[in-house]
């Protein structure tokens, strides 16, 4: 019976975070000035299943909230999400893995580093169009991306797992198993 009840929770939590991602990606998507705020949130509705290693819901939450958001209006504007389909969607997983699996810090670092300046070149490329008015950053985009990308990667990084530790907190107050 604790194993149906598992598996019962563990749906309510993907459900949840699937939705809460869903409505600030569409939100994000469908509104520039909303596109990095729906986009953080959406990130963070993710953390919600992984409080409770469901790995699978997560993922599950993941591409439910890509593909109603693309059914809500997104494909209009699927170049808005191509972060968030790209790197921020998928982001807290990895730091999971990272931890379930005990990849060292500095190897798990700088694999995540590299995919995060992946993403902003291939963002860069596709959605600005190679161009920026700026001759300065048209020429040396690749080391602005790989050194600021990095430095903000590190940040950003450290945020997410320190929201991934509150969000266990909270999930934890809700339930123990």
């Amino acid at each position: 019976m604790k194993k149906k009840n598992t598996k019962a929770f563990e749906i309510a939590l993907s459900a949840i975070s699937a939705a809460i991602a869903t409505l600030f990606l569409s939100l994000g998507t469908l509104n520039n000035y909303l596109l990095a705020l729906g986009t953080i949130v959406a990130t963070l509705a993710l953390t919600i299943p992984l409080s409770k290693s469901f790995w699978l819901g997560d993922l599950l939450a993941y591409i439910a909230a890509s593909l109603l958001t693309l059914l809500f209006g997104g494909v209009a504007f699927i170049w808005r999400m191509l972060p968030f389909l790209t790197f921020f969607g998928l982001h807290p997983l990895a730091n999971f893995l990272q931890f379930r699996v005990r990849i060292p810090k500095i190897p798990a670092f700088l694999f995540k580093a590299l995919w995060f300046d992946g993403m902003l070149y291939l963002t860069w490329r596709f959605v600005f169009d190679m161009t920026t008015n700026f001759a300065f950053v048209d020429a040396y985009i690749l080391p602005i991306i790989f050194i600021g990308g990095t430095l903000v990667f590190f940040v950003y990084d450290k945020m997410m797992i320190a929201c991934q530790m509150s969000t266990n907190k909270m999930i934890n107050k809700i339930r123990k198993d």
